[in-house]
């Protein structure tokens, strides 16, 4: 039995292998939908999270606010927007030949919630027992609040996007959203406006960053 030698430099169709796999890799990226379907998601939650805070102010001035809106809202809306982008991703990347490694960012997505959800439901069940704080919480538990929020969730699961894609652009992309997002962009607002305009500015401040980084991944993709 002999074996017989496949022509060419072993260096060469190595290096075409590589740039096979890069090209195939490339064709499954379609980030800028991700970001486009979580950007619309996020202006969406404006007028939910607006209409839906109870307030209550005291003679003193010192008010109490519970954001109801944000749980009637987020769940629901994250679940449709993992399956639309899901379904997309698939539709586009075959559309090119390839498949989408996609199924499991929408399956972290779909976990998170679920995390989002008991921190939620263990914050309301401590509070029904206990006088809310009347210090400011340690930064840390600021910190791990905002991590836990839907707008925390959504970086997550993009960590997991950016890791299946092999996307060094998205990892970046993803590090910087997360620290606007722990790091509230509120340039002074809320010393003049409502309790309900406090949380308005870094809201549209996300819904913002996603926006663009899906119009930069578009261009790029085009280019």
């Amino acid at each position: 039995m002999t074996t017989d030698a496949v022509p060419g430099d072993p260096r060469r169709l190595l290096s075409e292998v590589h740039d096979l796999a890069h090209r195939v890799r490339r064709d499954q990226r379609v980030t800028w939908v991700a970001l486009l379907v979580l950007a619309v998601v996020t202006f969406a939650a404006i007028p939910f999270d607006w209409f839906g805070m109870q307030v209550d102010c005291a003679p003193t001035g010192e008010c109490e606010f519970s954001r109801d809106g944000v749980l009637y809202y987020w769940p629901p809306a994250l679940l449709v927007a993992y399956a639309a982008i899901a379904y997309v991703y698939r539709r586009i990347a075959r559309s090119r030949g390839v498949d989408a490694r996609v199924l499991p960012y929408a399956i972290t997505g779909a976990a998170l919630i679920l995390v989002f959800l008991a921190a939620w439901i263990a914050v309301r069940v401590y509070l029904a027992d206990n006088p809310p704080p009347t210090e400011p919480l340690p930064y840390g538990w600021l910190v791990l609040d905002r991590l836990v929020a839907p707008w925390g969730i959504i970086g997550v699961a993009l960590l997991v996007l950016a890791r299946l894609e092999r996307n060094t652009g998205l990892l970046l992309f993803t590090l910087g959203y997360l620290a606007v997002v722990l790091v509230p962009i509120d340039f002074g607002w809320q010393a003049h406006q409502s309790v309900q305009a406090e949380f308005l500015p870094q809201q549209v401040i996300n819904g913002l960053v996603l926006l663009l980084g899906a119009a930069g991944f578009a261009l790029a993709r085009r280019r």
